[in-house]
């Protein structure tokens, strides 16, 4: 692993906290009876991605303390847990075409993560692709973790709680970009990245006000 990116595992355990406050309201607060606001696939989702968002904070970090062997068990684990992660969406958004609403946020979440995950697998020997290709995997969950902080939370229903989030990732890209291309890195994975979060920037602008 490149010197720069070498406490990379430490930026993701933000996603421990954020994660909370994000779904303190609509989650965490209504623990443990939840009073049959949450189904059991919810229960399921949040599992999964819990259990995947850990192994993003825990991959790097073996790589720093170099912990190859656990590295590449946990890599092989991924597999499973990314194909029971993708499956975990489908009761979420069929409960959204069941209200007559175009699941379109998790249908791009789906499409970003197997898009960045084949990507990151088939350069998995290459540690500098591989490596940014998980951080753009990171950087899906900042979506709705964020959009939930600034709606439910902080109650800012007219800031645009769905784009901003979107907006900071397009602006973290392109400071990542920039800092690899500064200093000869390989930063394709981020242009990558960067055109696909702008795409579904673009659709949300789109798709999402005529519905």
């Amino acid at each position: 692993m490149e010197k720069e990116y070498k406490n990379i595992g430490f930026i993701f355990l933000l996603f421990i906290p954020l994660t909370f406050l994000g779904f303190y309201k609509t989650y965490f607060v209504l623990s443990p009876e939840f009073a049959g606001t949450v189904d059991s696939y919810t229960h399921i989702h949040a599992f999964v991605a819990s259990i995947w968002i850990t192994l993003l904070i825990t991959q790097p970090l073996l790589i720093r303390f170099k912990s190859f062997k656990l590295h590449r068990f946990f890599g092989k684990i991924s597999y499973f847990i990314f194909f029971a992660l993708i499956l975990s969406f489908i009761p979420q958004m069929i409960k959204e075409y069941g209200k007559n609403l175009f699941p379109l946020n998790a249908s791009f979440d789906i499409a970003l993560l197997i898009l960045f995950y084949a990507l990151a697998i088939k350069y998995k020997n290459n540690v500098a692709i591989h490596m940014r290709y998980m951080i753009a995997i990171a950087l899906i969950f900042i979506g709705p973790t964020l959009g939930r902080i600034i709606f439910f939370l902080l109650e800012l229903e007219n800031l645009g709680s769905l784009h901003i989030p979107y907006l900071i990732v397009i602006g973290i890209l392109l400071g990542l970009i920039f800092w690899d291309k500064k200093n000869d890195r390989k930063y394709k994975p981020y242009l990558v990245a960067l055109m696909s979060f702008t795409i579904y920037l673009i659709a949300l602008y789109t798709i999402n006000v005529h519905l």
